[in-house]
């Protein structure tokens, strides 16, 4: 089976799904389903922009609206997850997944599912420590704070993933697992990306959640995107008993979706030919979502989740064959996923552009009638009742938002004593955020969307490779850094290795001289807009 897997879309349906026309007129190849690691930016109208967290140049309608109306329809099978840039209240409707559009499939916070018999994981996001042990509590309108908390990785969705034991064939990331890039050619992705080097060197580049989850499932394929270049790795993983076969990761990170780069990528994988062409539930996950649905939370108290220290009755939500068993027994053994998409927004008319449209908290019928068929917590109903209850008390949302933002996010304790995001802070190729409050505020700044413009091909097909399975990987360079220089290097950081508090603090506060430290992190923004790169308006 023919996969295509692309890095971050941006939401240019139309660019993506053209290439893959011209790589079957080109070289007669045609894939079997596209996967999508993430910034797909499904955004329906224009109050999805608001709910886009990126700066306002940056906000374009681009052509998703075209497949949700009906306009148009994707030409092969497309699965994806969530990035950093998403219109975060339409994915929020659906944190177990579910159509975006017909033929268009969100994998959901975190999730599995099957085509053909390969097993396909993911999640959703970026990793952030301070948000990290918090519940999905987010919901439309949006303040500054909470237009990014919606897409950063919680720790529940991670020990979910964690409880799956049967093998992953694929798995997806936005940002990069933490130290993948020792595993592949270092000396060349600095090369093309020398302003990783400081996070490279001290080890603290990419999510180690998603570090985490790679040794934990050991899938064949892990793909992600996120960081704007194209970058494979080889990890061989280490065996837990002498029993244990060998296992080892095959990692591609793939570039932004444009003309003339090499965004995508064609890998052949092994799938049952006897399966049908339809996209299925995974039995065992769908096990471990009913297993783990008591420990659902909508707040923003951070907690940990259940661990073997004594203070747990109960630790593993790992699944019995019997109740794997159960759930085939109540689909009737039937495991197709419904094609039941659904419009539950207005969607974007370019004669007719609405620039006033305000988001709202939508309950999405697919996540209703999921959530009952298998007797799970509606995690949005569970907000808007919390909502409700909140009002009840006569507690003053405005004060509460206030409050919010004048503090930030505050450091909880993590388990990780280091938080990048899986994006180095000098990544020009990547639309850049001023965390701190910038000069517009994000949830409420005029939407503009450009015209849609036809893409262009390069007359040269020479960006797109078809993969074989062996996916060869260059390893002159896998340890090239001995540990004197990781030593070296991370003794030189002036500073950066300080506490996740005490970086907060230095962020969002003053100097001694009364000067905010947010006029730093606006030069540096304003140097990354203003250099000379052909990826500056993506």
């Amino acid at each position: 089976m023919k996969v295509a897997v692309a890095g971050c879309c941006h939401g240019a349906l139309d660019k993506m799904y053209e290439t893959l026309e011209l790589l079957h007129q080109r070289h007669n190849v045609r894939p079997d389903l596209l996967l999508c690691c993430g910034d797909f930016q499904a955004v329906r109208n224009e109050a999805d922009l608001r709910c886009m967290a990126v700066p306002a140049k940056y906000r374009h309608m681009q052509t998703f609206y075209r497949y949700y109306s009906g306009e148009k329809k994707a030409p092969v099978l497309t699965v994806f997850i969530g990035g950093n840039h998403e219109a975060s209240n339409h994915l929020q409707e659906l944190p177990y997944g579910g159509w975006v559009a017909p033929n268009i499939y969100y994998l959901g916070y975190a999730g599995v599912v099957r085509f053909r018999g390969v097993r396909i994981g993911g999640i959703s996001g970026i990793f952030k420590s301070h948000d990290y042990r918090k519940g999905h509590f987010e919901c439309p309108p949006y303040n500054q704070q909470t237009i990014r908390s919606a897409y950063h990785v919680r720790n529940i969705e991670v020990f979910k993933l964690k409880q799956l034991k049967r093998p992953i064939d694929i798995f997806m990331s936005h940002d990069w697992p933490r130290s993948i890039y020792h595993y592949g050619n270092k000396k060349q992705l600095l090369k093309m990306k020398s302003f990783f080097r400081q996070e490279v060197e001290s080890n603290t580049l990419g999510s180690p959640a998603a570090s985490e989850l790679l040794q934990h499932l050991k899938p064949t394929y892990w793909f992600s995107a996120h960081l704007h270049v194209k970058f494979a790795a080889f990890m061989q993983h280490e065996t837990n008993s002498k029993e244990e076969l060998p296992k080892a990761t095959k990692f591609l990170a793939l570039d932004k979706c444009l003309p003339h780069r090499d965004f995508l990528q064609i890998i052949d994988v092994e799938h049952d030919p006897n399966a049908g062409d339809s996209l299925e539930y995974d039995a065992e996950w769908i096990a471990i979502l009913k297993a783990t649905n008591s420990l659902v939370n909508v707040t923003q108290n951070s907690w940990n989740m259940p661990e073997n220290n004594g203070l747990h009755a109960k630790w593993d939500y790992s699944v019995t064959e019997e109740a794997i068993k159960e759930v085939l027994e109540e689909l009737n053994h039937d495991l197709k996923i419904p094609c039941n998409f659904t419009l539950t927004a207005a969607c974007y008319d370019p004669s007719k552009p609405q620039k006033n449209m305000e988001p709202v908290h939508t309950i999405n019928p697919q996540t209703t009638e999921f959530c009952a068929q298998f007797g799970l917590t509606d995690i949005n109903d569970r907000i808007q009742q919390a909502k409700e209850e909140s009002s009840g008390r006569g507690e003053c949302e405005e004060e509460e938002e206030e409050e919010m933002d004048s503090t930030g996010s505050a450091e909880e304790p993590s388990e990780y004593s280091t938080d990048n995001s899986g994006l180095s802070s000098f990544n020009p190729d990547e639309i850049m955020l001023d965390e701190e409050g910038g000069d517009e505020d994000l949830s409420t700044c005029s939407v503009d969307p450009s015209p849609d413009h036809p893409p262009e091909f390069s007359t040269s097909f020479s960006d797109i490779r078809v993969m074989p399975d062996s996916m060869a990987v260059s390893s002159d360079d896998a340890t090239d850094s001995n540990n004197e220089e990781l030593e070296k290097s991370g003794g030189s950081r002036q500073g950066e290795e300080r506490s996740p508090t005490e970086r907060s603090l230095k962020r969002i506060g003053a100097d001694e001289n009364g000067n905010s430290g947010v006029k730093k992190i606006k030069r540096r923004n304003q140097a990354i807009y203003a250099a000379e790169d052909e990826d500056k308006t993506d």
